[in-house]
């Protein structure tokens, strides 16, 4: 293992081992990056499967949409999706540019194609753009994974301005209403709708009140949607983290103080990989899931959810 990638493995995901020990219990230290934040500036790095992701097959051919795939948690399900054949585009900030060609590199080298696309989802124009971009280059779309999301700590509800309040909506709820709407006219019979949730809709934090109430909105999103969707033949699901490490938690998705310790009050003891996300996208996404509809698949290290 070398010195880049100490809190990362090289252990796939089909090996048999011990959950409370294939990562180490991280205590991260006390850093700041600017909002959106960046992988290759995080300590310490986060696994997003480059090493440790053994793809099957289950995904060949298929044509798949990652928003925020640049980094954390929609990375790591790219570079899954790529490892089980899809080709797989991702939409990103301008400014995570230095990821995104990163995570386009790892899936080229899986042998896929990758379209990077840079811009705001909170643009609606993009939103549409975004679907018609991916729909050309990939030659289709089966696969929608709503993943970007806001996520800024404020210690009171008097500390929260209008303008991130109506920013986190847009991004997290407005975006995937609209990505998903220019997406519908091209998914077919079989394809897949993923959205990311959180453990935050169920257990929501005093200083996350605007991001837990999006989190919560998009399970709802998801129910609602799946039996919208059902008779066309296109299966609605979603996916709540747990704590997972990730560029959102230092650039102001947690206090600074706060992340020595983050993700250490799990039943597993530690934070999670974004890498030990990508199993539950890539199961939604195959056809071995075609009865599971509006349903939320918890990943969060054991910490009870409804």
């Amino acid at each position: 293992m070398t010195t880049e990638d100490t809190h990362t493995t090289r252990t796939d995901q089909l090996t048999l081992v011990n959950p409370v020990t294939r990562y180490p219990s991280i205590s991260p230290p006390e850093q700041e990056q600017p909002e959106p934040g960046l992988d290759a500036e995080l300590a310490p790095k986060a696994d997003l499967g480059e090493f440790s992701y053994r793809g099957t097959g289950r995904l060949v051919g298929r044509k798949a949409l990652v928003t925020g795939g640049d980094s954390g948690i929609g990375a790591a399900v790219a570079i899954a999706f790529a490892r089980e054949g899809a080709d797989v585009a991702i939409t990103y900030l301008p400014e995570e540019e230095e990821d995104a060609q990163n995570v386009a590199r790892i899936i080229t080298e899986s042998g896929v194609r990758a379209v990077t696309l840079p811009g705001d989802l909170t643009d609606a124009a993009f939103c549409a753009e975004v679907v018609e971009r991916t729909v050309g280059e990939l030659g289709g779309l089966d696969i929608l994974v709503n993943n970007a999301g806001k996520q800024i700590y404020r210690e009171s509800l008097d500390d929260l301005p209008d303008e991130q309040l109506e920013e986190t909506f847009r991004t997290n709820i407005l975006a995937m209403f609209r990505l998903t709407r220019a997406a519908v006219e091209h998914l077919p019979p079989g394809a897949a709708i993923i959205n990311t949730t959180s453990i935050q809709a169920y257990q929501p934090a005093p200083i996350l009140l605007d991001y837990a109430s999006t989190k919560a909105a998009i399970n709802n999103f998801t129910k609602g949607l799946a039996q919208q969707l059902a008779p066309k033949g296109i299966r609605v699901n979603a996916v709540a983290p747990g704590p997972i490490w990730t560029p959102l938690q230092p650039s102001g998705g947690q206090p600074t103080d706060a992340l020595p310790e983050f993700g250490q009050s799990t039943p597993l003891g530690r934070a999670g990989q974004p890498t030990e996300l990508a199993p539950a996208y890539v199961f939604l996404a195959s056809p071995e899931s075609s009865f599971v509809l509006g349903e939320t698949l918890n990943v969060n290290g054991g910490q009870p959810t409804p």
